[in-house]
């Protein structure tokens, strides 16, 4: 059969290809054209090139496959500005619709679609399931508010009769990062000398080969209409400055800026960096460092329990990020102190 994989380019969905193709499958990726496609270089896939956010050229893109995992997502940490919010919206919840609507059409086997944490309610005393609403009251970047509309397309779909599970991904740290990721920025800064600063705070965070392994699990054995959260370990931002001390041998920026803090200072530099800078790179918006200092866990008792899912090892993960930058020649100092081994 033919499987359909959306978001090649980003970093799920590189690996996400990749063990399919190991795994004896042909694979078809949906590309954009202009965008960086070097993560599908060199692999045996067929290439399709369309918009999500055209209908009738999804419907073409996807006739002939049986199953489909959908990874594409404009993922974003800005806010407040109206342009941007459409393009999130229309990219995310649009696009989604279109392609869940075009697998009806097909008569497509089944659709795994690619969900994130902070479409999960968030539970401040304990690790969020898949059991607690998301509040469209709190306090969202647009981001978030999309994926939750993601999930309600999702579930539109699966009344209509289609066979679709969301699998729910953490922040991904590891390998065949080639955009790169903002985690994976965040490793090649701090390899290479360049993180300045660091916020406190904490997070889940997901290992490539767990949320590609999460999506098979999902397309194999999710159920219809329900949502599986895939997650390697919580950390918190000390930590995981740790486990990068430990891998590339540099030590952490001496500046660590309290949360409180560094959220004046975000809230004012969105107000302002937006409007002159529409640009620039940014590293912690107000709506970044909030959700660092939600702490957010994640319970993953469903996958594990429904699906047989078990997590490895996050600080392999990170090694194996920071071997694939030095390969490709973006860490330029390689000087580790110890090699991972064993699973945390």
């Amino acid at each position: 059969m033919t499987i359909l994989v959306t978001g090649a380019s980003g970093h799920l969905g590189a690996n996400l290809v990749r063990r399919l193709l190991e795994d004896g499958h042909s694979v078809r990726v949906l590309l954009r054209q202009g965008s960086n496609n070097t993560a599908v270089d060199g692999l045996n896939v067929e290439r399709v090139y369309s918009d999500l956010r055209d209908a009738n050229a999804v419907l073409a893109a996807i006739q002939g496959c049986d199953h489909i995992y959908h990874c594409a997502a404009n993922v974003s940490i800005l806010d407040g500005i109206p342009e941007l919010q459409q393009e999130i919206y229309d990219c995310n919840v649009i696009g989604t619709r279109n392609l869940l609507q075009a697998a009806l059409a097909n008569g497509v086997s089944k659709v795994v679609v690619t969900g994130s944490l902070s479409a999960v309610g968030y539970h401040p005393t304990q690790p969020s399931d898949e059991t607690v609403p998301f509040n469209p009251f709190g306090n969202h970047l647009p981001y978030e508010f999309t994926k939750s509309c993601v999930e309600h397309e999702c579930l539109k779909a699966f009344a209509d009769g289609l066979n679709v599970v969301i699998a729910v991904s953490c922040a991904i740290l590891g390998t065949n990062d080639f955009k790169p990721s903002r985690m994976g920025k965040t490793l090649v800064d701090f390899a290479n000398g360049k993180l300045s600063a660091y916020v406190p705070g904490g997070f889940e965070f997901v290992s490539t080969r767990d949320i590609v392994q999460g999506h098979i699990l999902a397309m194999d054995k999710g159920r219809p209409g329900q949502k599986y959260i895939f997650s390697t370990q919580f950390l918190t931002v000390d930590e995981l400055m740790g486990i990068f001390e430990e891998i590339t041998g540099k030590s952490r920026p001496r500046l660590r800026i309290p949360g409180f803090v560094m959220a004046v200072i975000a809230t004012t530099a969105d107000a302002i960096l937006p409007r002159l800078f529409p640009q620039m790179p940014r590293r912690f918006t107000s709506g970044a460092v909030r959700i660092l200092q939600m702490y957010r866990r994640a319970d993953c008792r469903k996958a594990k329990n429904e699906l047989g899912y078990q997590p490895t090892s996050i600080r392999q993960a990170i090694q194996e990020a920071y071997d694939h930058f030095v390969r490709r020649g973006m860490i330029q100092t390689v000087t580790p102190v110890m090699r991972a081994s064993a699973p945390n």
